[in-house]
């Protein structure tokens, strides 16, 4: 009985629409993630632009391969009610944001981590493999940048001084969305109207939680504070006060174009940053990665 009881409350809970598990599904990860010292430490503006930059690029590398698939996958029952390539498709803003940053050579630029990659490839096989699952992918990156990814756009264009006109934050910039909570409101839709069984649903769950690069977001920040502690203990501040060297002309090859008033400029202010080891940089960027899906779909 106890068994037939159990079962039929896990049909019941099922029977729920898919976007409302998903939500469940990720609710604990989304509370730790807010909770960190590093996600309260972002909120406060502590953020560089080297970091960002890194971001940028594992960014590009995570949404060529999504949409990469995506277009394998355009016209595949469990996948096409929720192709929104005009809306939502953020390559392109990708691009431009890499060529502000690094330059027009930015390709040859950019640095592609081992995290990012695991997750780059994951995204492939889903998609030649198992492409009901792109859904989850889909959902939790592109509904997550578009709520809690304009949050972060401000913080980051605050910390940062980028150019009020939107240099460098293409990628926040959904231009083909008029109204942010209709659209959502029609992608949830779409995506519960998907055909699914039982057992697709869960593996759909599963694979929603996957759709944090590399690692889970507590996971992440807690391994990010703990090095900051150990430098902290050693002897090294966690924070140093490290100096933005402005864009300009002459230095295209390192931050990109950037508009006339900006090379005007001979210095930035200072950010708090953390230390800037290999290791601690990719911690870094993977946390951003992970905290646009987590501010994101807690924002939903």
């Amino acid at each position: 009985r106890n068994m037939e009881t159990s079962q039929k409350h896990s049909c019941e809970s099922m029977s729920k629409d898919l976007s409302e598990l998903m939500k469940e599904a990720t609710k604990e990860v989304h509370e730790q993630a807010e909770n960190t010292p590093f996600m309260k430490n972002f909120q406060k503006g502590q953020v560089s632009l080297h970091e960002f930059k890194l971001v940028t690029a594992s960014l590009y590398f995570i949404y060529s391969a999504l949409e990469e698939e995506i277009e394998r996958n355009k016209n595949n029952p469990v996948f096409a009610p929720v192709y929104f390539p005009a809306e939502l498709h953020r390559k392109a803003a990708l691009e431009e944001d890499l060529e502000y940053f690094y330059g027009s050579n930015w390709k040859e630029e950019i640095p592609c981590p081992e995290a990012t990659q695991k997750y780059v490839d994951r995204l492939h096989y889903v998609g030649k493999n198992h492409p009901e699952l792109l859904v989850a992918h889909a959902y939790t990156r592109y509904l997550g940048d578009l709520s809690g990814g304009q949050v972060l756009k401000k913080i980051a264009q605050k910390a940062l001084q980028l150019p009020s006109t939107g240099e460098g934050l293409a990628f926040f910039t959904f231009d083909g969305v008029s109204n942010a909570t209709k659209f959502k409101q029609l992608y949830r839709s779409r995506m519960n109207a998907l055909e699914m069984d039982l057992a697709t649903k869960r593996r759909v769950l599963e694979e929603a939680k996957k759709a944090f690069p590399g690692v889970s977001s507590s996971q992440v920040f807690e391994a990010l504070q703990e090095l900051v502690s150990k430098g902290q203990e050693n002897g090294h501040p966690g924070q140093p006060k490290v100096e933005l060297r402005t864009r300009n002309a002459n230095k295209s090859h390192e931050h990109g174009p950037a508009p006339g008033k900006e090379s005007e400029r001979t210095k930035k202010r200072h950010t708090n940053m953390i230390p800037t080891t290999p290791l601690v940089r990719w911690i870094l960027a993977l946390s951003f990665l992970a905290t646009t899906v987590a501010v994101g779909l807690f924002a939903m």
